[in-house]
């Protein structure tokens, strides 16, 4: 796979242990290069195996959140020789970046935590397991509402299990992050409950909480 560090045209953005984020242009547009890297201790072949399969689903995934009404970017162009995934730049901070610097604007943070309930359930009403949920894969756009980013470790599942999974990733995230996370998260899953599938979800989340807290009890 071609390394691309050195392109003038691009802005490194951040990068992660499975891939390098860029700021680019494609065909004039503000872009997001996500270009996966591979990993030395993998045969080749499987690397290149394993590094397409979750390039391709990722491209599946905003696809298909895009066909569904749920707020993604955009796929603009998917190399395979680079394993480097091209989506439109979503302009505006992240939940995160929102939440730190607005932390008094008790109104603002409760249509977030609403906005993000109602995302997460729209994903989930159409399958969509996005595997990485945090605050910082949710951009704030100027209506209040949230794109959701970064699909890299997303799958289909009509899972109950799957689905109350990754509520707690993302609560998980809260507590690690943000002060008064019980009572933003609170504000997610009030939202989020929107029918009875989604509360099933969420008693299924109660049973994966007890588990979490068991593994934190064992070490």
């Amino acid at each position: 796979m071609a390394d691309q560090d050195q392109d003038p045209g691009r802005e490194l953005l951040r990068q992660g242990a499975e891939a390098r984020v860029y700021k680019t242009t494609v065909d004039g547009r503000a872009a997001v290069a996500k270009q996966r890297f591979s990993k030395g201790y993998r045969h080749p072949e499987l690397d290149r195996k394993l590094t397409r399969g979750r390039l391709n689903q990722e491209a599946r995934s905003l696809r298909r959140c895009r066909e569904h009404g749920v707020r993604a970017p955009e796929v603009l162009r998917v190399d395979k020789d680079s394993a480097t995934l091209y989506v439109e730049f979503v302009e505006g901070p992240t939940l995160k970046e929102w939440i730190v610097a607005t932390s008094s604007d008790e109104a603002g943070e409760a249509r977030l935590m609403a906005a993000a309930g109602r995302a997460l359930h729209h994903m989930h009403q159409h399958n969509i397991i996005h595997g990485d949920l945090t605050t910082s894969n949710m951009i704030v756009g100027r209506d209040s509402e949230l794109t959701l980013i970064d699909f890299g470790l997303s799958q289909v599942s009509g899972s109950v299990e799957d689905k109350a999974v990754d509520l707690y990733v993302l609560e998980r995230a809260f507590i690690s992050t943000h002060p008064d996370s019980e009572r933003l998260f609170a504000g997610v899953l009030e939202a989020y409950a929107r029918d009875d599938a989604a509360r099933a979800v969420l008693r299924r989340l109660e049973d994966v909480r007890q588990r979490g807290r068991k593994r934190d009890m064992s070490g």
